[in-house]
């Protein structure tokens, strides 16, 4: 494969946006790449996402629609150790505390109130809403529906889904190949295979009833490979949330 050095002079604003178009993967370099000034129109194509900043002068946010606004947990700065753990390794929270709601939503028909009142602790999903800088802390702005569940303790395993949701508890990786060899944990294939831990009251019908879902506490199941939300319980295991509809099969 071909090598190539990039220095300053052989790159400039005029030529950088030769490469626009090119996906990342379409271009390797084997060599350091040294760039040196590049002036700002270099990178016109680089987005950063940050928080919204809500001016001092607004005191309050009020969600429409079926739409909350949750205060986001900080995040840990130390290992359960005890050990101080740098921003780049600082886990991003995926919890909070509900702070205001929306006054309803939709359901075809049928106007409801939102599933979760003021004060609920609740997960959400990873990219999920619209993340705000209001009073000097980080809230997040996501509609109901993106709420995972409510987990009133520091267990994973506690979490009430929501809606549609079901959390599982992932079964375990094989340690060993079918001819008897050890796997490393890097060659362990992750499984799609759990036991429903627990599961949500259902989503909405056109008339605002709940439709009980598919699969029941106890049920062994087969899910969508790079479905839901993971997490780690404090007890070492492995939990999923997903949708029932991510869940293929039930397994006996």
């Amino acid at each position: 494969m071909a090598t190539a050095q990039l220095t300053a002079c052989s790159i400039s604003s005029r030529n950088v946006s030769s490469f626009e178009g090119l996906r990342p993967s379409a271009v390797q370099f084997s060599s350091v790449v040294r760039i040196g000034t590049i002036t700002q129109r270099s990178f016109r194509g680089l987005v950063v996402k940050a928080a919204t900043v809500v001016a001092p002068k607004y005191t309050a946010i009020r969600p429409l629609g079926d739409r909350v606004l949750v205060k986001i947990k900080e995040a840990e700065e130390k290992t359960d150790g005890g050990i101080l753990l740098p921003s780049t390794a600082q886990t991003k929270p995926q919890g909070g505390e509900v702070v205001a709601v929306g006054e309803e939503k939709s359901a075809g028909k049928s106007k409801i109130e939102t599933s979760v009142q003021i004060g609920a602790q609740v997960v959400y999903s990873k990219y999920a809403g619209t993340e705000v800088e209001f009073n000097g802390a980080k809230h997040l702005i996501l509609k109901d529906d993106d709420i995972v569940g409510i987990l009133e303790t520091d267990e994973i395993k506690d979490l009430k889904p929501m809606n549609d949701r079901v959390l599982i508890q992932v079964a375990q990786a094989e340690d060993k190949t079918a001819g008897g060899l050890l796997l490393t944990e890097a060659t362990k294939e992750k499984p799609s295979i759990g036991t429903v831990i627990a599961v949500g009251p259902g989503p909405l019908d056109e008339e605002g009833n709940r439709k009980p879902l598919s699969v029941n506490p106890g049920n062994t199941v087969l899910y969508s490979k790079y479905a839901g939300n993971d997490f780690k319980g404090k007890d070492g295991s492995d939990y999923i949330a997903l949708r029932v509809s991510d869940i293929m099969a039930v397994l006996s």
